[in-house]
């Protein structure tokens, strides 16, 4: 009798440029999180607070050496570690502004290594290699959102990996400051454009006038937005709270249901609902969280105000900053590299939200600052020809 044929096991493919490429990234992703970590054990002087970051500091290490063991087995060893400039930054926020302002950060930084992670493993053919270190990765890393989120002061339900947006307080900074800076730059450009002989105290009017109206454009929309997330908030928590107190009996069964669609059996979800019930301020909270997907409003309008409009003030002072201390082409030319440095560095700081490259955030910021000169400038000269005479 001929003995049947034997199958060679599935030989694990091997990876290929753009797949060692990508390991390395999460190579040098997760040594920065290890390194912010580590740094925020050091200056946490809360005992709970500072466990949590030294356990989260020993995960990302123990990352670290998958990631690294991976590439030295298909010949591609990273070298030696150092932080990137992002994580260098982020150093010198939390040194100056305390390590509060870069959680948020860190847990946007959780979230979009959880969804890369989950589209890596997608992506990865079965038995290839980074395919099951993904999947463990990305569930760690979710596990730390969670306990960044409590840090944080949000509800770690809210994955982060399916949010927009967060940052808080930095992020107003450095987004008002990009719109009192880009929105000044093209002024003072559109008024020496306008003026042919490059009129001194035209210059310092406009430019004065544009920081007074941007600061004060952006506070009230920053209070504004504030407010009406409060108002919006409080509107549909008292509708609910009304809902609660009038037929309770079908707001029960309602948030049962609610539970059993999360994936509790519908027994238990029907007995949780009916204990949550007896206190209705929990009712609310379970509710609201739950079906309305809200909680309580975070954003003072007044601290939005000031924080957002003193940013804007701050950012659209620099292009006419110059113009103060000097005259003619030497101030223009001040102005002109100050914007320009301030378009690269508020690039860079933007990269802490968007999650791309310091220097390639900085860069399209610096294109964004050019364009809005030369567009400036001509949009005066055409304006002052055509209309002015």
């Amino acid at each position: 009798m001929t003995p049947p044929p034997t199958v060679a096991p599935a030989q694990p493919t091997p990876p290929s440029s753009e797949s060692l490429r990508n390991f390395r990234e999460h190579w040098q992703d997760e040594g920065d999180a290890a390194f912010l970590y580590r740094l925020l054990t050091e200056g946490e002087p809360d005992d709970t607070r500072r466990d949590v970051f030294r356990r989260l500091a020993d995960v990302e290490a123990r990352h670290v050496e998958i990631w690294q063991e991976l590439l030295e087995h298909h010949g591609a060893a990273p070298g030696v570690f150092a932080p990137s400039l992002r994580a260098r930054l982020l150093t010198v926020i939390s040194r100056v502004l305390g390590a509060r302002a870069i959680v948020p950060l860190l847990l946007r930084e959780e979230g979009r290594e959880v969804k890369g992670y989950l589209a890596m493993h997608r992506a990865t053919p079965r038995h290839a290699p980074g395919r099951a270190e993904s999947l463990l990765l990305a569930k760690e890393s979710a596990e730390h959102a969670g306990e960044l989120a409590k840090l944080a002061g949000s509800d770690p339900a809210h994955e982060p990996w399916h949010r927009a947006g967060s940052g808080g307080f930095l992020r107003n900074v450095v987004y008002g400051f990009n719109d009192g800076l880009t929105a000044n730059f093209g002024l003072v450009a559109g008024v020496l454009g306008a003026t042919a002989t490059q009129q001194h105290e035209a210059v310092v009017v406009a430019g004065v006038a544009g920081v007074i109206a941007d600061a004060l454009s952006m506070a009230s929309s920053g209070y504004l937005a504030a407010k009406s997330e409060q108002e919006v908030y409080a509107h549909e928590i008292a509708m609910e709270r009304d809902e609660i107190e009038l037929m309770p009996e079908l707001e029960r069964d309602e948030l049962a249901l609610l539970y059993e669609a999360k994936g509790m059996e519908r027994h238990a979800a029907e007995v949780l609902a009916a204990d949550v019930m007896l206190d209705p301020e929990r009712m609310l909270r379970e509710k609201t969280h739950l079906e309305l997907g809200i909680g309580v409003a975070t954003s003072s309008p007044m601290r939005e105000a000031w924080v957002t409009g003193i940013a804007t003030a701050i950012g659209a002072l620099i292009p006419v900053f110059p113009f103060f201390v000097t005259s003619g082409r030497p101030a223009i030319a001040a102005s002109f590299v100050l914007a320009m440095l301030a378009h690269f560095a508020v690039g860079g700081a933007r990269s802490l939200f968007t999650g791309r490259g310091i220097i390639r955030s900085g860069i399209d910021m610096f294109v964004v600052g050019l364009g809005v000169a030369i567009v400036g400038y001509y949009a005066g000269e055409w304006v002052s020809r055509a209309i002015l005479g």
